[in-house]
């Protein structure tokens, strides 16, 4: 089959490759290139161990506390309140108990199939030059919040999540150096992995597409077209005709979506972060500042401060007076990090109010899979929605069950 995949993120990439692994004929559209857009700043982690929506029962109680920081963990700028307000209500729900604990269970599936997908890949195609396994250490300042994190962290260790649980700064510290006494408890995930750089792996997977025939073509497609000859993509250079289409063009999805009658409650996580440069801080681990939303990872051989949540939609300018908090606040927890010389990035993630990717296809017409959503974990399950995407196409019963991810599941999906 000739299969047009709408997106080179780390989903359409990944989905690219699994779909020219199988025998097709594969052409990749991006309207700025492979990796252009959030595939290409994030924290670069394989969270595998992330099992928890950010739809948790008590979740709203806490948001007024970060609201109140305009350069907190979270963040809603004024201009948007109205009009997020629909998702806030649906993410509200999902957050109940019955909700919550499918959710765990869809994670639960889509991660365990990911992994094994990941691990697959690896093998294949050789790219653990690009993998690096120095697991990931999660902070708390305090027993109390060491104590309000124990319910997830013992949620993990129940689904066979390896976590090893800290109360001592010297366990700490022979993990991570360099950090302030006043992170007195940690949770270390030892299996937890990262790529050495999430734009030079989108890259590379895509390169492997490439190998086996794909083409990718840098234009902006305007329009999906369903006919009994085929699905047309309207581009700039003209109309293309598809047997299938895969749409994984993550939070820029809306429009085509829209044009096919569906109105799905995606929006955007906006993610702030700074790349330093090479000799920033002896970082050896991935660090999590559970308490104040972000991260540090490594990225080639800098450092990236990055994380927080903007719920800002697509159109507002970016407020990078943020990405300066969070390096502000890194430097205070790390005083030997070095912050000059950074680079900063703005990048949409896509999201879903219940934490969960739409992975399924167009409820009129099959022969489009919808593949987008991922929110903080693209990268995480990029293997894993390949997988499930090339099952799609192919028509083969799918290795779990598609039904949390399907993209009627909320009420008014209609245009």
């Amino acid at each position: 089959m000739r299969i047009g995949v709408i997106g080179a993120g780390i989903i359409g990439a990944t989905s690219a490759l699994a779909l020219a692994r199988a025998g097709h004929e594969v052409v990749i559209f991006d309207r700025k290139g492979v990796a252009a857009e959030t595939s290409r700043g994030n924290a670069g982690a394989f969270a595998f161990a992330d099992i928890i929506p950010l739809a948790t029962p008590g979740i709203l109680r806490k948001a007024p506390k970060w609201l109140l920081d305009p350069l907190g963990p979270l963040s809603l700028p004024p201009a948007y309140a109205l009009r997020i307000a629909p998702w806030l209500l649906r993410f509200w729900r999902a957050s109940w108990r019955d909700r919550y604990a499918t959710a765990v269970a869809a994670q639960v599936a889509l991660m365990q199939v990911s992994q094994a997908a990941l691990a697959d890949l690896l093998r294949d195609y050789h790219l653990q030059d690009l993998i690096r396994t120095d697991g990931q250490l999660q902070l708390y300042e305090g027993e109390a919040a060491f104590a309000a994190a124990m319910p997830g962290l013992r949620v993990r260790q129940q689904h066979g999540i390896a976590v090893d649980l800290l109360t001592a700064p010297a366990a700490i510290a022979a993990i991570q150096p360099g950090l302030v006494p006043r992170f007195t408890h940690a949770a270390f995930t030892p299996a937890w992995s990262n790529v050495t750089d999430p734009a030079i792996w989108t890259e590379a997977v895509l390169i492997e597409a490439q190998r086996l025939r794909a083409k990718l073509k840098i234009a902006a497609v305007t329009a999906i077209t369903p006919s009994d000859a085929g699905v047309t993509l309207a581009t700039p250079t003209g109309p293309d005709r598809f047997d299938r289409i895969v749409l994984a063009t993550g939070a820029f999805s809306n429009p085509l979506l829209q044009d096919m009658n569906l109105r799905l409650p995606l929006d955007t996580e906006r993610g702030y972060n700074t790349t330093l440069p090479a000799g920033a801080f002896d970082l050896r681990t991935h660090v999590t500042f559970a308490d104040h939303g972000f991260v540090v990872t490594r990225i080639g051989d800098g450092v990236r401060v990055g994380g927080a949540v903007e719920l800002g939609g697509m159109d507002l300018p970016p407020n990078m007076a943020r990405a300066d908090a969070l390096l502000a606040k890194a430097k205070r927890f790390m005083p030997d990090l070095v912050t000059s010389g950074g680079t900063q990035w703005m990048g949409f993630r896509p999201s879903m109010p219940d934490s969960l990717p739409v992975i399924g296809a167009h409820p009129d017409d099959p022969r489009i899979v919808l593949a987008f959503g991922h929110g903080h974990l693209g990268l995480t399950q990029s293997a894993g929605t390949a997988r499930l995407v090339a099952d799609l196409i192919a028509g083969a019963p799918p290795q779990i069950d598609l039904t949390p991810y399907r993209p009627t599941r909320f009420f008014g999906y209609r245009a």
